[in-house]
């Protein structure tokens, strides 16, 4: 658990923007902080909340959504 804590700090250190934490599934979300997005914005491919299985995963969810701003 500690290892998830870690990843999790790092990356809300990393990814200010995102509310990010894990479910007691073991599933990563992640949803914009203070922002709601526009249709059009939607439209051209953001996301107001991801979410994956895996850090891995995730982490490329929010990187992709980062280079779409």
């Amino acid at each position: 658990m500690t290892s998830v804590t870690s990843d999790l700090d790092t990356l809300r250190t990393t990814f200010p923007a995102w509310a990010v934490f894990r479910s007691d599934a073991g599933v990563f979300y992640g949803t914009r902080r203070g922002e709601m997005l526009t249709n059009s914005q939607v439209e051209a491919g953001l996301l107001q909340t991801v979410c994956a299985d895996d850090l891995p995963t995730f982490v490329v969810l929010l990187r992709e959504q980062d280079a779409r701003r």
